[in-house]
């Protein structure tokens, strides 16, 4: 019960959190650290106290690191967790559906997943963060890198997939040490509800921590107001709820 109110607590502080966040902004830097030969960039945002916190890797929709994407990385360092919002385009932010595509085309899978664990390795060297207490949360194309995070590292603690491509092979799935949280449109063409099963099933067959939930009426994107003709609020409010409490369990952020 002490467990349960304590959860209860958190996710209720959260949600107010995230409705405070317009008015009190976190601290926000830009930031560089090494992949591979390369050099990545992100957004860091900070929250208050010395810590050390949890962390969360941010992964940004196939538009790029857009505003929205910003806040949803400001929302979890209000909540206290030093946010990165990876910056997987290098500086490109996609326009129109067309740029979008081309964009997402255009990136090396293999450097995404390197720029996303070095993102991950880079958060646990920080002082300010408790290296045993990383997540990630990704949406869209970066729900399917967040999964990816998750199989190459297995230091990770939590990873929210928000309709995002799922792997099938069960020998990277065996790879996955998180707890995996998952939230789906069941009129998503791209990633259909028998995606969602099958790997809810495969998941369960290898003994991982798995919660999907899909949405009957949502299709893709649904949690995004910009998405003007497939936003759900609802649901989005929902699925959002579920991320957030999810990554409180597991990553347990110290409230402010």
């Amino acid at each position: 019960m002490k467990g349960k109110l304590l959860t209860s607590a958190l996710f209720l502080l959260a949600s107010l959190s995230l409705a405070s966040a317009s008015v009190n902004p976190a601290n926000m830097q830009e930031v560089t650290f090494p992949s591979g030969s390369d050099t990545a960039h992100g957004l860091l945002y900070l929250p208050g106290g010395s810590g050390p916190h949890p962390a969360v890797v941010i992964i940004h929709e196939w538009w790029g690191l857009n505003d929205w994407v910003k806040e949803q990385a400001q929302h979890f360092a209000n909540e206290g967790y030093v946010a990165l919002a990876v910056d997987l385009y290098r500086g490109k932010v996609a326009t129109d559906a067309d740029m979008a595509h081309e964009l997402m085309r255009g990136l090396p899978q293999d450097r995404g997943v390197r720029d996303l664990t070095s993102a991950a390795d880079w958060l646990a060297h920080r002082k300010d963060v408790d290296p045993h207490r990383i997540g990630a949360i990704g949406w869209c194309m970066g729900g399917g890198y967040a999964v990816q995070l998750a199989v190459a590292d297995p230091n990770l603690r939590a990873v929210v997939i928000n309709y995002g491509s799922l792997p099938t092979d069960k020998t990277a799935l065996s790879q996955i040490h998180a707890a995996v949280l998952g939230n789906f449109g069941g009129l998503d063409r791209g990633i259909t509800p028998d995606d969602v099963h099958a790997f809810d099933a495969s998941m369960k067959a290898l003994g991982q921590s798995v919660d999907l939930k899909i949405y009957p009426d949502a299709g893709h994107a649904f949690e995004n107001p910009n998405n003007t003709t497939g936003y759900r609020a609802a649901d989005a409010q929902d699925a959002q709820n579920r991320s957030h409490q999810f990554l409180a369990e597991q990553l347990h952020p110290v409230q402010r």
